[in-house]
């Protein structure tokens, strides 16, 4: 009997044990599981928090470059409406600096006028200087240059020969820059073929 006793006993102590190491497998087990569902959802957290900043980061660097665009932008608009402040000033002065030359011209052929050439000359320098403190530059045009509609406008053609076509043949008009920009263009006569 107590042999019996102790089978009974040894297997109530095996069915304990086996309960316990299932007890504990099965904590274990679900031990593991919530430790890698809270490392799946630190590592989404982790991955979705790196995707933030990446996105910030891009916001903030296109946001700085429209900035600069910005700050470079209305420097050079502010420097161009310095550069042409006076621009419709200078192109209503030219026709008046034209009308000096004219009669500069006609008055080298009076010798009567001599006295009020000089005086006229001398004003007309003056204007002149001061028209090219402002920026403005006459174009320099030779006669047999060739014709570029960016700065001559042609009035009229003359027939003159196959060397000179589609060439400067006269100067009509004098063209000229404020700056870099066309405030006139030359009027020229171009060549035309025979």
């Amino acid at each position: 009997m107590q042999k019996e006793k102790d089978q009974v006993e040894e297997k109530d102590q095996q069915e304990i044990n086996s309960e316990a190491e299932e007890t504990a497998s099965t904590e274990q087990e679900e031990k593991v599981e919530s430790e890698s569902e809270t490392s799946e959802e630190e590592e989404d957290e982790v991955s979705k928090l790196q995707a933030d900043v990446s996105e910030a980061k891009d916001k903030y660097l296109r946001l700085y470059s429209e900035f600069e665009n910005f700050r470079r932008r209305t420097a050079k608009e502010k420097i161009d409406l310095i550069e042409s402040a006076n621009k419709e000033l200078v192109e209503n002065l030219v026709p008046v600096l034209d009308d000096f030359e004219r009669a500069l011209k006609s008055m080298e052929e009076n010798e009567e006028m001599k006295p009020a050439k000089e005086g006229t000359d001398l004003i007309y320098n003056k204007f002149k200087k001061v028209l090219e403190s402002k920026g403005l530059k006459k174009m320099e045009i030779e006669k047999g240059a060739d014709f570029d509609d960016d700065f001559h406008e042609a009035i009229t053609q003359i027939p003159a020969g196959d060397d000179m076509a589609g060439k400067v043949v006269d100067v009509v008009e004098n063209g000229y820059f404020l700056g870099e920009k066309v405030v006139r263009f030359a009027k020229v006569v171009t060549g035309a073929k025979a």
